[in-house]
């Protein structure tokens, strides 16, 4: 089995049990009895060892921090799972414990279902990444600012288009129905991303950068990835990925509907807002005066965004995007397909690869892949380092950008991160 951190790292494991065990004390006066055992530290092998009381105390601590009502967490060591649990209440109002498997909307990770739909596409050779997708759209796609210049499947998957800012006119909301939904994605594409068109603001094409040239992450090259999967596969978007992804890796809790899952089994989006936690229908009405919608989100962009799954199911997906597109023997991408996803693109200054993100430190020589996804009420994490081949995957009901400080939440999400990670280093 490979060790999670080593080199410099293991200094930050040192240095992140330090502080934690200072805030925890600090703030609620509680220290476990055993301080030596969790303090305990593995030279020889660089391990940092987490005791399973401290690390609870330290989740729920930051988790208050962060404002998460509840959080759902595992740990993936090469191609199983090691480490599932619940944290807090995905139900405020009636107290429901959250566990592995409770659902919650996973944000833009579900960027990476779509893209892995496309690809797949890709591989059977129904198109070359390099082509023009006017080749197959029904409509004229070009920046305006740059008429001239072909805007390809590459570009979208790795946006780097040159589609800019998402104004207010996209982040239109449904809450009442699942989709399909009348007119999307087309015409509504046309009309959103065509001059003159219904839904057009100027504001949406760059007139700085000519497509391939910069990254402008931009949700609706994602709309336009779900298009084309339908009208290059002959199945409607919902229908391939349930028949190509998620029924092939088991993911029997996932699903861009709603009315498809156990809704009492669902977490409800929360917002912190002025000391209280609304919901999202809560927040609408006091922000918006209008009439309270339903309390999850469904949105128009589902394939953007708008994804339902937990993280055990989740898991079957990373496994497969960790172990060269396989996982319990079903391979759902070539090794090739897999590599090329998660390798930054040309033009590509955030390091994006294809539906498909990456960070970490130079100095601490970690990298993480994977992607994450943030809304009001989601905050959702799903990345694994390379070259131990350990992952995370943490979904939360909240958001650490809380309006009073977001600094605070910032740190903590981020030191919730780091304690997945370095609790996968105790069970190796």
């Amino acid at each position: 089995m490979k060790h999670l951190f080593v080199r410099k790292s293991a200094v930050v494991g040192v240095v992140f049990l330090f502080v934690t065990t200072i805030l925890i004390s600090s703030s609620t006066g509680i220290l476990p009895d055993n301080q030596e055992e969790f303090l305990n530290y593995q030279v020889a092998e660089h391990e940092p060892v987490l005791d399973d009381q401290f690390f609870d105390k330290t989740i729920s601590f930051l988790m208050k921090l962060a404002r998460y009502p509840s959080l759902s967490a595992c740990i993936i060591n090469d191609d199983e799972v090691i480490w599932s649990k619940g944290y807090g209440c995905y139900d405020l109002e009636t107290n429901k414990a959250s566990t592995e498997h409770t659902i919650y909307n996973i944000g833009s990770i579900s960027k990476t279902i779509t893209g892995t739909a496309l690809m797949q596409l890709y591989e059977q050779g129904l198109f070359d990444l390099d082509e023009d997708v006017n080749d197959y759209l029904p409509f004229n796609l070009r920046n305006p600012h740059f008429p001239d210049d072909s805007i390809t499947f590459r570009m979208l998957l790795s946006h780097t288009s040159s589609l800019d800012f998402d104004g207010i006119d996209y982040f239109w909301l449904n809450f009442s129905a699942d989709p399909p939904f009348e007119g999307y994605p087309y015409p509504w594409l046309k009309e959103h991303l065509l001059t003159g068109g219904k839904w057009y603001y100027p504001e949406r094409w760059s007139k700085t950068y000519r497509p391939g040239d910069y990254a402008l992450y931009a949700n609706v090259n994602f709309d336009l990835i779900a298009y084309l999967v339908d009208l290059i596969s002959g199945e409607s978007f919902l229908e391939y990925c349930q028949d190509h992804i998620f029924s092939p890796l088991k993911m029997y809790n996932t699903s861009f509907n709603l009315s498809e899952l156990d809704i009492e089994n669902v977490a409800i989006p929360y917002h912190f807002h002025n000391g209280e936690y609304l919901q999202i229908n809560e927040l609408v009405y006091m922000l918006d005066n209008i009439t309270p919608p339903d309390k999850y989100w469904r949105m128009h962009f589902y394939p953007v965004g708008g994804l339902y799954t937990t993280v055990s199911d989740l898991s079957h997906f990373l496994i497969a995007h960790m172990n060269e597109g396989v996982y319990n023997g079903v391979r759902i991408l070539k090794k090739e397909t897999v590599e090329q996803m998660h390798h930054a693109q040309p033009g590509n200054q955030i390091n994006y690869g294809l539906a498909w993100g990456n960070m970490g430190s130079s100095w601490l020589n970690i990298t993480y892949s994977g992607h994450n996804g943030a809304i009001f009420g989601v905050f959702t994490w799903m990345y694994f380092m390379p070259l131990e081949n350990i992952g995370v995957i943490y979904f939360t009901n909240g958001d650490p950008y809380w309006e009073k400080n977001p600094i605070i939440g910032d740190i903590a999400h981020q030191m919730i991160f780091n304690a997945l990670f370095m609790k996968g280093g105790k069970i190796i």
